[in-house]
């Protein structure tokens, strides 16, 4: 019985490949042991069950957290662009931001025309925020950027593989709960076969 989960491949992640049973009497011998398997069985699917709830938790978040990096990051680009363009007399750039979750207003913001002196305030988490001169914000919120769309790309995939394999555990745990029932009805007819012949 081990041997049957053991053996089996993993993901790049570690995450194991579901068995599938082809045969049920080729894994249970003695009928004795069907509730040490199945409960094997039901085991190991609750913990893909508890896999993919916390990997759709992850995707859940980054598919939040990389829009915000998106917009911060235009954002930043935008201030870039207009310090770039060098005019000394450039009118204050007007923003429109997101106060709440229903409360929207504008602002003018005065840019200065050094790139050098330009810096940007990022929220980096646990209220923490720290000030950036403007090529260095891009430059961290690029890199934040492409490693939440590589780690979403990841747990999608995960996920993915790991719906496969609860679906392959539960066809698992119908056969071998299928099998015990056959087996007792077959035992049970048996029985009353017996029987009839004493009479």
């Amino acid at each position: 019985m081990d041997t049957l989960f053991n053996s089996t491949e993993k993901n790049a992640r570690g995450i194991p490949q579901a068995p599938f049973i082809e045969n049920v009497k080729d894994i249970i011998k003695d009928p004795s042991d069907f509730e040490l398997c199945f409960g094997k069985f039901q085991e190991r699917l609750s913990k893909y069950k508890f896999m993919q709830e916390s990997k759709m938790g992850t995707v859940k978040q980054l598919q939040t957290r990389i829009p915000d990096l998106q917009n911060t990051l235009k954002i930043c680009q935008s201030l870039r662009s207009h310090s770039d363009d060098g005019d000394e007399d450039a009118e204050p750039m007007l923003l429109h931001y997101q106060l709440n979750d229903t409360l929207f207003t504008k602002a003018q913001v005065d840019i200065p025309q050094d790139r050098g002196a330009l810096k940007v305030g990022l929220w980096l988490g646990a209220d923490v925020m720290l000030e950036y001169p403007v090529d260095e914000a891009i430059e961290l919120l690029q890199k934040k950027l492409a490693d939440s769309e590589e780690s979403l790309a990841v747990s999608t995939e995960d996920v993915e593989f790991l719906r496969e394999n609860i679906t392959t555990m539960e066809v698992n745990c119908a056969r071998l709960y299928n099998w015990d029932v056959q087996r007792r009805q077959d035992l049970k007819q048996a029985e009353e076969g017996t029987q009839n012949l004493k009479i």
